[in-house]
């Protein structure tokens, strides 16, 4: 069973405040299977765009893990990934858009390796 978004995105939130970084919701999705973006600023002008992975032929994950893939990679311009988000929410009114502004570069999330 999955967790709902609003759960999962707000334990990421925790993560991240809790470990140093500035996290917070950019946009609200639907409560219970919205999609999930992470956006990740460098404070630098850099920026990286998650989303979620393809499931994995594999082992199925704990309860409560999602796997991310990145859209747009560490060091692409901040106007880039912007312009992306403002495509998928066209596409997807009811996503989840979360900003995370780490110097470091952490994401905090589950990449997958595929």
């Amino acid at each position: 069973m999955r967790l709902k978004s609003a759960i999962w995105v707000s334990a990421l939130l925790r993560r991240a405040n809790g470990a140093g970084a500035f996290a917070a919701v950019r946009r609200r999705g639907a409560e219970e299977a919205g999609a999930i973006f992470v956006k990740v600023a460098t404070l630098d002008g850099c920026a990286a765009l998650y989303g979620a992975a393809l499931p994995s032929l594999e082992a199925e994950p704990a309860p409560g893990v999602r796997f991310f893939a990145p859209i747009l990679p560490a060091g692409s311009a901040e106007a880039d990934v912007e312009a992306r988000m403002a495509r998928e929410i066209g596409f997807d009114p009811d996503l989840w858009f979360v900003e995370i502004e780490d110097r470091a570069g952490r994401s905090f999330l589950e990449i997958s390796a595929d």
